[in-house]
């Protein structure tokens, strides 16, 4: 990869970063790591000799390999932040004072055509997150039954068209020709693919095979339920997501402290959750930052505080 292009341009970064609201002595984590654009702005603002420090969570070796390896303000943790609380608790740190999540994908995934994230071209039916994880977008394809395939290209990719390209994707299996590359899988479905929403139903489809590989909904679910455990009083989460099935997770878990949304009330009609949203909308880019990044188009940046 060429040293002039960015391994990731962080989304909506200074609307993260005032809305944790930085305190120099204070402990931060970092669910996603990626290219280290939201961690450095953390550390930019924490005060070494009053033990300011971010921990940062990335599953990915490719991450963890060029992130610094003298900041003592940084610890860096080579997991998936669904272990937010056990990693913490090894490192002795109970509380914390904030919690990000960029929950996309970072663009050096995108640009990688040996990671197999995107169809802009060929390589490898990979999508592991985790590399040294078992489970490829190849073997998911070669190996689940078409009931399997269809619910996860519905509830995952929200396809209308999921049994029909789950029915061609077992085809093809069953013709002797086995899914590894990207464009065995274009050449599969391109033809039931409407080619006035190419762009937008190839993205479903890649994005509900990423989602079952790496687990994704589930992980979240994990750090949402996590995190008024770990925050202190008046520490501030702060999470960006990408798609509405992320996006509803933690809508929900933010007003109402659980992932369904069931809204709890006092006696007197008050909700009762462990945190209090900042504003009841998401922040969302401006025009600018589109135009710098059109990645960002569709970020969310939902922001909470422990009562």
């Amino acid at each position: 990869m060429s040293a002039s292009i960015p391994y990731h341009i962080p989304a909506l970064l200074d609307e993260t970063i005032i809305g944790l609201n930085i305190k120099p002595s204070g402990t931060y984590v970092d669910a996603t790591y990626g290219g280290g654009g939201h961690t450095n702005a953390i550390i930019e603002r924490l005060s070494a000799s009053e033990g300011g420090r971010v921990f940062a969570f990335d599953q990915d070796t490719d991450a963890i390999a060029r992130a610094p390896k003298d900041e003592p303000r940084l610890v860096m943790v080579h997991s998936n932040f669904r272990y937010i609380t056990n990693f913490l608790r090894f490192h002795n740190v109970t509380a914390v004072d904030g919690i990000l999540a960029d929950l996309g994908v970072s663009s050096h995934h995108f640009d990688d055509a040996t990671r197999g994230f995107s169809f802009r071209a060929d390589g490898p039916l990979d999508m592991r997150m985790n590399r040294n994880a078992r489970l490829t977008a190849a073997e998911l394809l070669n190996t689940a039954s078409p009931e399997s395939l269809t619910s996860i290209l519905k509830n995952y990719g929200e396809l209308a068209q999921a049994r029909r390209i789950a029915d061609a994707i077992i085809r093809r299996r069953n013709q002797g020709h086995p899914f590894e590359t990207i464009s065995s899988l274009l050449d599969t479905i391109s033809p039931l693919i409407d080619p006035r929403k190419e762009k937008k139903e190839l993205a479903q489809v890649f994005q509900a095979l990423r989602i079952y590989v790496n687990d994704e909904l589930s992980a979240l679910r994990a750090l949402l339920n996590s995190a008024p455990r770990l925050l202190r009083p008046n520490g501030r989460i702060a999470i960006i997501t990408y798609h509405s099935l992320e996006d509803r997770l933690v809508k929900n878990f933010l007003k109402t402290g659980n992932i369904e949304g069931i809204v709890n009330k006092d006696f007197y009609g008050h909700i009762q959750a462990p945190l209090r949203q900042l504003s009841s909308k998401p922040i969302i880019p401006t025009a600018q930052e589109i135009e710098r990044n059109p990645r960002s188009r569709s970020a969310k940046l939902r922001i909470a505080e422990k009562i």
